[in-house]
């Protein structure tokens, strides 16, 4: 397992890869200290997750998560000391897969990493009978989504969250249920994840994200998807 710590203080650098080392030995921690130098890196070693500070001079850590996302789906955690909705939100609307405030935790950060890795691997094959709604296509088995016959790309908590929602067609789940499903148990307050993650499903699968066919809001409840 690789991953990209990439952070222009090396006190904090220093205190990642020791805690990798303690409680995942077999984690391998690459670093990079700008944003420049960490596009080099991911281009030349392929991690499988990446540890991305926001407040780096020059260029931002914005501006790394905007570039990795033109090209790869790798996971995305994001670090920093402002802990603002809006920069979370920004974070999370950019691509990032979870956030994190410094500072934090041993146990956090390796948790996190954790449970985020889980995810981006997605649901399993399963033997279900393909779902169809409307323009919206899922074939279980393959794990391909289609809309208008049209291949759609998911990341694998686009899949999760999506997954979860047509298993339960016409079915309102609340915001605790989904944030438990997709992401885990100690994530049901973090609703701006989900409704961070609502939004990219309704731009990849509606024709129009702002009067959804498919994936309904319960105003104050949760969210559902429409049977076919």
């Amino acid at each position: 397992m690789k991953i990209l710590i990439v952070d222009d203080e090396p006190d904090v650098v220093k205190l990642i890869r020791m805690t990798f080392e303690v409680q995942e030995p077999g984690w391998e921690a690459l670093v990079a200290r700008d944003g420049e130098e960490a596009l080099a890196v991911f281009e030349k070693e392929q991690p499988d997750l990446v540890l991305l500070d926001i407040m780096m001079p020059e260029m931002s850590g914005f501006d790394v998560l905007k570039e990795l996302r033109r090209f790869s789906d790798v996971p995305v955690i994001v670090l920093t000391a402002k802990g603002s909705e809006i920069d979370r939100v920004m974070g999370l609307n950019l691509g990032a897969d979870d956030y994190i405030t410094k500072p934090f935790g041993h146990w956090e950060l390796v948790a996190r990493v954790k449970a985020v890795l889980r995810r981006a691997q997605g649901i399993p094959l399963s033997h279900e009978l393909p779902f169809t709604s409307g323009a919206v296509h899922i074939d279980f088995e393959r794990r391909q989504v289609s809309v208008d016959g049209q291949p759609v790309s998911l990341t694998g908590t686009e899949y999760r969250l999506l997954y979860h929602l047509v298993r339960n067609a016409g079915r309102v789940l609340t915001h605790e249920t989904l944030l438990a499903q997709v992401w885990g148990r100690e994530y049901t307050d973090e609703i701006d994840y989900l409704k961070v993650y609502i939004s990219r499903l309704r731009n990849k699968l509606e024709k129009d994200p702002r009067n959804p066919e498919y994936i309904m809001t319960e105003y104050g409840v949760g969210y559902w998807f429409s049977k076919a």
